[in-house]
């Protein structure tokens, strides 16, 4: 059961960066939308790729340690999704589910952490 709800998040983490890269394909490519679309690609796909070792790892301080930084990441994911839609470099509908989705991946993993901590 446990192990089900670990595949779950590491597959919504997945899709959340899968998603977050076509939508960086439609950045305009310029200095700036280059600049913030590396940034967003890499804290996207870093918050996935620390999950995965989250699940692998070797002591309940490691692991919440390791959520820490999923939610570090997701948290500068929206930070640059947000910047995005602030300074209009793309229409607002095109990010609104991503956020919504980063937004509810950030709650699951700061209860993960709580819960994780209670359990410590």
């Amino acid at each position: 059961m446990q192990s089900e709800k670990f595949q779950s998040v590491s597959v919504r983490l997945l899709d959340f960066a899968a998603e977050v890269i076509k939508v960086v394909e439609k950045i305009i490519k310029s200095f700036v939308g280059r600049q913030i679309a590396g940034q967003l690609i890499r804290s996207s796909t870093s918050a996935g790729a620390n999950y995965e070792e989250a699940c692998g790892a070797e002591s309940r301080s490691d692991f919440i340690h390791k959520l820490q930084i999923v939610l570090k990441e997701l948290r500068e994911s929206l930070f640059w999704l947000r910047l995005i839609e602030r300074v209009k470099l793309l229409p607002n509908q095109e990010i609104d589910q991503i956020i919504k989705d980063g937004q509810e991946l950030s709650n699951i993993i700061g209860k993960s952490i709580v819960t994780a901590r209670k359990n410590k």
